[in-house]
């Protein structure tokens, strides 16, 4: 078995099933009572666990260049569908336990509030690249509309980085590596951005079915 299909036969798939996996452990800490706040600490899990599944996916592209793997790519779709998976369910727990589902809260934090502004635009990219991840959509948007549409998912992950800077108050180590590892993610990207641009075809390389 070829590195390209063990890739789209086994850990795709597994990514699909094994995504619940943090959310089962997640759910059993709260059962046997770990957390002293358990509303704030299924909000705060939930939010970690969309972020790293979104650097998860964007670690799909730099590892197809760097190892020259096209199988990697077909990661990026379940991974970034867990992240909006899991960030629903933060953004469905600030709305429920943080404000009570009182709306002019709710819009006066979006307004005042720089960190829930950035983690609700976060938010709203990932929505945008869930629902336009079929492959139906793809084709119905086009593909150079569909591209620079998921390209956001850049933008995405910056504003989820800066979102938890600002969240953490005290020990600022998870958000920081966060930052180093996206930080380091677009400088990997770089040469094949420079690349594109000097050969406009390689635009054209195919990844509807990568997600977002």
């Amino acid at each position: 078995m070829t590195l390209n299909t063990w890739l789209g036969r086994v850990v795709r798939p597994a990514i699909v099933v094994g995504g619940v996996i943090p959310a089962v452990v997640i759910g059993w800490r709260l059962f046997r009572g770990d957390y002293a706040n358990p509303a704030e600490a299924l909000e705060h899990a939930t939010g970690f666990t969309a972020l790293w599944f979104l650097l998860s996916s964007l670690a799909a592209t730099p590892l197809r260049t760097l190892t020259g793997v096209t199988g990697f790519t077909r990661l990026r779709k379940p991974l970034g569908l867990w992240a909006f998976g899991y960030a629903l369910v933060h953004l469905g727990c600030y709305l429920v336990f943080d404000q009570s589902l009182l709306w002019g809260e709710i819009w006066y934090d979006i307004r005042e509030r720089p960190y829930i502004t950035v983690g609700f635009a976060a938010f709203l990219i990932l929505l945008a690249l869930a629902v336009t991840s079929p492959k139906a959509v793809a084709r119905r948007l086009g593909g150079r509309r569909w591209k620079a549409l998921h390209r956001l998912v850049y933008v995405a992950g910056a504003l989820g980085v800066l979102h938890f800077l600002w969240l953490v108050k005290r020990d600022i180590t998870r958000p920081v590596v966060a930052a180093t590892v996206l930080i380091a993610l677009l400088a990997l990207r770089l040469p094949a951005a420079r690349a594109r641009r000097r050969d406009p075809r390689r635009a054209g390389e195919a990844a509807l079915d990568s997600g977002p």
